[in-house]
């Protein structure tokens, strides 16, 4: 059973016992776990299978920028004898403690909203002959998942969140809590994983695990909740995708019990009515632009989430490819593969993006439905736009890639052998005149691609190699190293073959002669149509020779004007 969100359409409590840890008494090998997290590598879908070993830091080791913003802190206690207990929440310390460097300072406090406490801080400041500093307050929004009122100040040039400790209740059918003052503890069981349960307490420099569970979970590497994950997934569905991906970021396992919640009919029925398109485009977002993103999306395939999160138009009418969603993560997984041997770094990090939403939908490349208004519309321009609510360009720019990776299938041939185009080459006509041979060819009908697609053109190379080798279709049927290596090495030729033609940036070339050059040259009306055909034929001369003058150009243009019109008569 598949369960849709609202408006969408598919194909077919205890507490545990409070815990502080004063690492610098205990010995490393207590706290023994390793998390091999690179910034950006891929997995196969099943890579959660192996054992997994985390290694965690003996103590949270502070910077020196960091050491100065506590102690200013627990000056600013102590000069108004304040009893406030300063607690850094979450991400953090669990960096922190995983050895991973982190900038996300948010501080929990227990007994004065975060604004009150910044003004204590300006005033210490004002008293001490210290510039003051500028207070942002963040109200609540919902929407964008802020329940609670933050304030945040620099501090050493580092900008710090704070914001009051809260319990919070929810009622049925939102995801929106009524919030209130709570205890530190209150405040870590209502988080929504027990690795981002942790504090550090600035006061006492210890490390607070008050639900008993997060150090030992972030031992073992496993993502699990704070309280019964059905219950928290049914008050928060979006949980559920911010589990899924944490489980990828860290490599971790998800803990059985957490699973089972996910599956669970209420709560991805939940997930399909409470949580808006937005919130859900955020994390997809997220998971795709993070360093596991085949983990992440192939996770929410195997929990049966796929067509809940990429939500299809309600009036398609077109049967979808067999066992499309998982052809869809294969998809994805086949271009990691290539990335991972080429290198990530031949593209920037949003052309990568790009590039893998373009590989994780090539399977729907060619399913339209029609809108309300009859007009035919590409379904995965609707489930970037409206299931995920993600920007219109990036809807726009897939489109490019599957139409450019398509074009650029078609010009292979051309490009890596030494053969005639053939029938390859409809764009350029025999009246053009040009002096056809097969190097102008393959210049002229790559470099009118290249222009279309522009610095895309590297990720449409890579979405090529799937369309020309395409994934296995069957789900029992798996990809193999062969074919990934027969991939990037298609990639490598074409992209050598483009570097040696000279196209690169062929797109910034500049035009040697302009519409009103033409206009002048052929004695032509402005604004009519051969005018712009002209201005074509001159695009693909250039092309064809790439180092040519604007001398040469005029020259040849009055030759061919010269043997069309002794042509005519």
């Amino acid at each position: 059973m598949m369960i849709a969100r609202a408006g969408c359409a598919v194909s077919k409590l205890s507490f545990a016992a409070t815990t502080n840890f004063h690492f610098k008494s205990l010995p490393l090998k207590t706290l023994s776990v390793s998390v091999g997290v690179q910034e950006r590598t891929f997995c196969r879908v099943n890579c959660e299978k192996r054992n997994m070993a985390v290694q965690l830091r003996e103590s949270v080791e502070l910077t020196e920028v960091e050491e100065k913003i506590f102690e200013r802190l627990r000056k600013v206690l102590l000069h108004f004898n304040l009893p406030t207990q300063l607690r850094v929440a979450g991400g953090w310390v669990r960096d922190k403690l995983l050895g991973k460097d982190s900038s996300d300072i948010d501080i929990a406090l227990d007994d004065m909203l975060g604004r009150e406490f910044c003004d204590k801080v300006n005033e210490y400041l004002a008293n001490a002959g210290e510039k003051t500093q500028g207070v942002g307050v963040i109200q609540c929004n919902p929407d964008q998942s802020k329940h609670l009122e933050t304030a945040r100040m620099r501090i050493y040039d580092m900008w710090i969140d704070f914001v009051n400790l809260r319990s919070e209740t929810y009622v049925e059918h939102s995801r929106i809590p009524h919030m209130k003052f709570g205890t530190a503890k209150e405040d870590a069981y209502r988080r929504d994983l027990t690795i981002n349960s942790l504090f550090y307490n600035i006061n006492t420099g210890s490390v607070e695990d008050l639900t008993g569970r997060g150090i030992s979970d972030l031992k073992a590497g496993v993502i699990a909740t704070p309280l019964p994950p059905k219950d928290t997934f049914l008050d928060d569905p979006l949980r559920v995708l911010r589990a899924i991906r944490f489980g990828a970021r860290f490599e971790f396992k998800l803990d059985d019990d957490l699973k089972k919640a996910v599956v669970d009919k209420d709560v991805r029925a939940a997930l399909a009515t409470k949580i808006s398109p937005e919130r859900i485009g955020h994390e997809i977002d997220l998971m795709v632009s993070g360093n596991q993103p085949v983990k992440a999306i192939g996770q929410i395939e195997e929990l049966q989430l796929f067509w809940t999160v990429f939500c299809l138009p309600q009036n398609l009418e077109a049967k979808l490819p067999q066992d499309c969603e998982r052809a869809c993560v294969k998809s994805l997984e086949a271009l990691s593969e290539v990335l991972g041997k080429v290198g990530f770094s031949t593209l920037s990090d949003d052309h990568g993006r790009l590039c893998l939403y373009s590989a994780l939908f090539l399977p729907l490349r060619n399913v339209n439905y029609s809108n309300r208004k009859g007009k035919t519309i590409p379904v995965v321009s609707a489930i970037i736009k409206d299931s995920l609510k993600l920007k219109t360009k990036d809807a726009d720019m897939v489109l490019s890639l599957h139409d450019a990776g398509e074009e650029f299938t078609g010009l292979i041939d051309i490009l890596i052998s030494d053969k005639h185009a053939g029938n390859l080459t409809p764009s350029i006509n025999e009246e053009d005149d040009l002096g056809i041979s097969l190097m102008s060819t393959k210049c002229i009908q790559t470099g009118l691609l290249l222009m279309k697609i522009k610095e895309l053109w590297r990720a449409a190379v890579f979405l090529s190699t799937l369309i020309k080798h395409p994934v296995a279709e069957y789900r029992e049927i798996l990809d193999s190293k062969e074919m990934a290596e027969k991939r990037a090495s298609l990639y490598i030729s074409i992209e050598k073959s483009v570097l040696q033609l000279g196209l690169e940036n062929v797109w910034e070339m500049k035009h040697l002669l302009d519409g009103n050059d033409i206009i002048h040259e052929l004695g032509l009306k402005k604004g009519g149509t051969e005018v712009k055909e002209w201005k074509e034929r001159i695009r693909k001369w250039q092309l064809a020779n790439l180092s040519g003058t604007r001398e040469e150009c005029l020259e040849w243009l009055h030759q061919v004007r010269a043997k069309r019109l002794k042509t005519d008569s």
